[in-house]
């Protein structure tokens, strides 16, 4: 079993590499038509780049394991392409066909007996072989660097197909698959941070007013003789845990999002923030579930951020939106100089690109900081957004 699947593996490899040799001796006719027809024909390009295209595609495809993209060619390609067809065809036959001669040449004499003695002086040895020998060994040599030639011309081939044609689809697939993967680990470690800090805000503020209160309740009960103070007290503090708690909820999740929609919700962020915040909400329809949630998300954490950091005086949240994309762009008047690698942005990123978006975060026109998300209409599984 171990010998058949070796032998496999052999004829698969012997199989690749007579592939690729035929693909590049192709591509040397190829490369002199592509040469030839830029040179002559550049003015009716509409009618024979196309062709030529879709002769390469077949040509990567079937020889050289290549998918290339839908991309037209360009005179930059057609000239990269001709010169690496020619010279590379050119430099392959000429270095195979030596290889070829060497060693059909010491066959030749090994089996006629026509073998002559030969004398090889190297520094403190010297050694004595037929020439027969001699000229099968260079020769094989000479061919190994002809296939090591021949899988560079491919991998050059390759190479300027991705660049001027565009990625195929399996390089696509491949990085789709990379993408998805990168994503799915940075929306895991948002959870995560997410948990963090919610544990964080009950730890430090919810947890404390309820200390606070079981202190004054039970100063109040085991005291001697009425305390009224003590009680007015404890139903301060248990007011200020009770918004301490709508607070945590409404930074957790807010039901104005579910409940009146994206413009609500802002509204609501703004009243919050602590400074003067003016919302331009310039969205048609309400966007999908997901996209909605990420949008209010980036514009409160935003919002949070400027408040905090950047010693803002005023905050601008834009909402727009085209055929495919919806944005949002918030901007401060503050000191800026975010760092988007921080927790906050760093997990908005990552929610973003789990939705195919882009995040960025950069300097305003007048200064400040400008955190803007685009996410695409639809989401990832393709589903229709509802109004």
């Amino acid at each position: 079993m171990a010998g058949t699947g070796v032998t496999t593996t052999a004829s698969a490899l012997v199989a690749t590499a007579l592939r690729r040799l035929a693909g590049v001796l192709a591509g040397t006719f190829t490369g002199a038509a592509a040469l030839a027809l830029l040179a002559t024909a550049w003015p009716w390009r509409g009618r024979w780049a196309p062709r030529l295209a879709a002769v390469e595609r077949a040509r990567l495809a079937a020889w050289l394991g290549h998918d290339a993209g839908p991309g037209v060619p360009g005179p930059g390609y057609l000239a990269l392409r001709g010169l690496a067809g020619l010279v590379g065809g050119y430099v392959l036959l000429s270095v195979g066909f030596l290889g070829g001669v060497l060693v059909a040449g010491g066959l030749w004499a090994m089996l006629h007996g026509k073998g002559e003695s030969v004398s090889l002086r190297l520094p403190g040895a010297r050694l004595s072989t037929a020439n027969w020998v001699l000229g099968i060994t260079c020769g094989l040599a000479v061919l190994g660097l002809a296939a090591l030639w021949c899988l560079l011309v491919a991998s050059a081939e390759r190479r300027l197909a991705v660049r001027f044609l565009g990625p195929g689809r399996e390089e696509l697939m491949r990085r789709r698959i990379a993408e998805l993967t990168a994503t799915r680990y940075g929306i895991v470690r948002a959870v995560d941070d997410e948990r963090r800090r919610i544990e964080r805000d009950l730890h430090d503020g919810v947890q404390q007013r309820g200390v606070a209160l079981a202190m004054l309740l039970g100063r109040a009960r085991h005291g001697s003789a009425p305390a009224p103070e003590l009680v007015d007290q404890a139903y301060a503090e248990t007011r200020r845990l009770l918004d301490e708690l709508r607070d945590v909820a409404w930074r957790i999740y807010p039901t104005a999002l579910d409940e009146l929609g994206l413009r609500a919700a802002l509204a609501g962020a703004a009243e919050r923030a602590g400074l003067p915040v003016t919302v331009h909400y310039g969205l048609r329809d309400r966007p999908v579930s997901e996209v909605e949630t990420a949008l209010y998300f980036v514009a409160r954490e935003a919002i949070t951020n400027a408040v905090k950091h950047s010693g803002a005086r005023d905050i601008l949240v834009v909402l727009d939106e085209d055929e495919r994309e919806v944005r949002v762009a918030v901007s401060d008047d503050g000191r800026g100089g975010a760092d988007p690698a921080g927790g906050g942005l760093s997990g908005l990123a990552r929610r973003v690109l789990a939705l195919d978006g882009r995040f960025e975060v950069g300097d305003g026109e007048g200064g400040g900081t400008r955190v803007t998300a685009s996410l695409p209409k639809r989401p990832p599984d393709g589903r229709p957004p509802c109004g």
